[in-house]
């Protein structure tokens, strides 16, 4: 690890010069906008297990580590166009195969899933963006990822179009949006009942559009999705199978506290969680919501993102999340959570004369429909879950770490999390995992 470490951050010192602040980007030269590499070491516990399932959490315990590795890329174009391009890595893997939960305890693991991803460099993102200024006070945009430096207006017309994160531009937190440097659980870093359109890594091809005023902020976004649960493919064409979205930002002074409200819908090929339960019922097998898959389903829900400064430039301060989705057709992209409510809070380290470290604490909880859990408890699988039986319990989670910045562009995070009811089974944990997070960045 430590010569990782080391042979990296040299790498990025030595880009540096070449990436130093300029107050606007100039046309055709592409720039480096950032580079970072995450080190997770993390242990899971052993747990009580009366029994198990193809995808439970290791009875035994388990010990995983994973690395990514990500440099992002920007052009300025003419005609107030900008080009960005993301190379992303990923390689280990995380405890009980990232499986088990519904709050998965390390956010920098990327599932395989059924399509068994390579672990080479990966094109994340690449996407246009186009802004159109109309008026109001400028303000700085400095250099960032997927931001060239320069101006902006607070009154302004923003697209992009591409291949592209939706968590980039929606259900964003001040305090719980970075795995690599906030909480790491699944459930904190967004809304988990918010079911994204995305590809197995996380990403998907669409157009968002957004209108930003100093006040507030209204987003809509449409995105390809996968063709199958937690697949690499992309569903084609939009008229078949979508994932749409639609979010207000309120918010006070620039620095001040915000309230996001957002609603989505998808379209796609999903199977019906009672469909499946009567199928299985009438042939005598066990549920399989693979097997109802048809094109036409909708999933639908809204979410719920404020984050509330309280002291020290907005360093401290607490942050809360509520979702919900019908939970009739089959958790598809994300996770598996219907229902979810989170409450957490940073302190900055200026209190005890550590002003660039942060510790954060944060509690949530999941929960599933009816249907969802019927399924469960009958023997069927998700894409996450599969105990093979289920006595239900809310998902219960509680996270706490320190973010140690010994020198700059240098993060060292131990974390520790407890969750009651894995995988909303009563039967089976509770669970206790730590953890040790080594990030890197420019």
């Amino acid at each position: 690890m430590r010569f990782r470490i080391h042979q990296t951050f040299a790498v990025m010192t030595f880009l540096l010069p070449s990436a130093a602040f300029a107050a606007e980007a100039p046309l055709f030269v592409p720039q480096l906008l950032g580079a970072q590499y995450t080190f997770v070491d993390q242990h899971q516990y052993a747990l009580r297990s009366p029994y198990a399932g193809p995808l439970s959490l290791l009875p035994q315990g388990d010990t995983e580590r994973s690395h990514t590795f990500g440099a992002y890329f920007g052009v300025q174009l003419p005609a107030r166009l900008q080009f960005y391009f993301d190379l992303e890595m990923f390689k280990g893997e995380g405890v009980s195969g990232a499986t088990g939960l519904a709050g998965l305890t390390n956010g920098d693991v990327i599932r395989s899933g059924a399509v068994q991803l390579g672990k080479r460099p990966y094109i994340a993102r690449r996407f246009l963006q186009w802004t159109l200024p109309l008026g109001g006070d400028a303000q700085p945009a400095e250099r960032a990822q997927d931001q060239l430096p320069g101006t902006q207006t607070a009154r302004r017309i923003q697209v992009k179009l591409g291949k592209m994160a939706v968590n980039d531009d929606f259900d964003k937190n001040r305090y719980a949006n970075s795995t690599r440097t906030q909480f790491m659980n699944w459930s904190l870093w967004n809304n988990p009942a918010w079911d994204f359109a995305a590809d197995t890594r996380g990403y998907t091809t669409g157009l968002m559009a957004a209108y930003f005023s100093p006040h507030w902020t209204l987003r809509y976004g449409v995105y390809q999705m996968p063709t199958f649960a937690n697949g690499q493919t992309l569903e084609a064409p939009l008229s078949r199978a979508r994932g749409e979205q639609l979010q207000l930002t309120l918010r006070g002074a620039p620095d001040g506290w915000a309230l996001r409200l957002l609603a989505y819908r998808n379209l796609g090929r999903m199977g019906v969680y009672r469909d499946a339960l009567r199928i299985a019922a009438a042939t005598g097998s066990v549920p399989n919501i693979i097997a109802d898959d048809r094109d036409g389903r909708r999933k639908y829900g809204y979410a719920i993102n404020a984050e509330l400064p309280l002291a020290d430039g907005g360093d401290t301060g607490l942050f809360a999340r509520y979702g919900w989705n019908d939970g009739k057709t089959e958790s598809f992209v994300f996770t598996e959570v219907d229902r979810d409510a989170s409450l957490g809070a940073q302190v900055s380290g200026t209190h005890w004369h550590r002003a660039q470290d942060r510790l954060g604490i944060a509690f949530d909880v999941n929960a599933i429909s009816r249907d969802h859990r019927d399924y469960l408890a009958a023997g069927g699988c998700g894409f996450l879950l599969c105990d093979g039986s289920l006595t239900y319990g809310h998902e219960e989670i509680a996270e706490v770490y320190y973010a140690f910045q010994p020198f700059a562009h240098f993060t060292l995070s131990p974390d520790f999390q407890f969750i009651r009811n894995p995988g909303y089974n009563r039967d089976r944990g509770p669970a206790r995992f730590i953890g040790l997070r080594a990030h890197i960045e420019y």
